[in-house]
């Protein structure tokens, strides 16, 4: 009996330990994949430096104050397009979450076919026909109610599972206590099942983010259309200057996806410490 459980506490148990033949066969396919990576690698850089995008003259263009300041008021664009994204997502999302869990059956259905038509709707096709139709003079509010409409039916349906989540014993206890539906939701349900949904949202928020960059389809001045634009432009006799934008620009929408993430995790950080001094004895 000894020698079963201690053959059951192997850590092999779940699958048969590879052989000397089978190691060798990973062994293989790892070296292999390796130098296939490294090929691949070698071969986007010879190409591009080919074309000579590794010149250093194509630099030169970051020099230019005009072309730094182009820069920040694209980033501006893009911070100024987020943030009201990210406002009006959140206000619908609640709106369509409540919509979801009502009791009346016509506002649950509308606000279900709201979300499911807008969370099927490609978001570029959407920005596009919201341009096209009601903002070919004011782009940044199609790519705003495009960011909105989307994003705010994903945070909808996050809210919505978030609530569902908290146990039923919770809401049943308000209701036995003669609350109503409306003191339940605010004052029980939904402060519990924010610490839940917290990281969710915020990762749809860093989504919302990056989709700010689809407003260059639609000649929104915000960062990646002023990066195209100067990647267009010929530096001297060096050549277009791709390589040198994708290294100034990316790493600014890096920098902000990890900025919003470490700003989430300082928030759920704050939340859980909170919960934690309301829930442990007194001294």
């Amino acid at each position: 009996m000894s020698s079963l459980f201690n053959r059951s506490a192997a850590p092999g148990v779940l699958y048969d330990a590879p052989g000397p033949r089978a190691r060798a066969r990973y062994r293989l396919f790892g070296v292999l994949s390796l130098a296939g990576i490294a090929a691949l690698l070698w071969y986007a850089y010879s190409a591009l430096n080919d074309n000579g995008q590794f010149d250093p003259g194509l630099w030169d263009a970051f020099q230019y104050t005009t072309v730094q300041q182009r820069i920040v008021d694209g980033l501006i664009s893009t911070l100024e397009a987020f943030g009201l994204a990210a406002v009006f997502s959140l206000a619908l999302g609640a709106l369509l979450a409540a919509g979801r869990l009502s009791d009346h059956r016509h506002l649950r259905w509308a606000a279900t076919a709201f979300v499911q038509f807008f969370r099927a709707m490609p978001l570029l096709i959407l920005i596009v026909a919201l341009y096209y139709a009601f903002f070919a003079k004011q782009p940044m509010w199609a790519l705003v109610l495009g960011l909105t409409l989307y994003n705010g039916s994903v945070q909808a349906e996050i809210i919505r599972t978030g609530v569902n989540a908290v146990p039923r014993g919770q809401g049943e206890a308000a209701y036995a206590l003669g609350m109503r539906k409306t003191q339940v939701m605010t004052a029980i349900l939904v402060p519990q099942a924010v610490r839940s949904m917290l990281p969710s949202m915020i990762g749809q928020l860093v989504v919302t983010l990056k989709d700010t960059s689809l407003g260059f389809i639609i000649t929104y001045h915000e960062l990646l259309f002023v990066g195209k634009a100067i990647a267009s432009q010929p530096i001297n006799a060096a050549g277009f200057p791709y390589i040198p934008v994708v290294l100034v620009i990316g790493p600014i929408y890096i920098a902000m996806c990890l900025v919003l993430t470490a700003l989430a995790r300082w928030i759920e950080a704050r939340g859980r410490g909170g919960a934690n001094r309301r829930t442990s004895p007194a001294a």
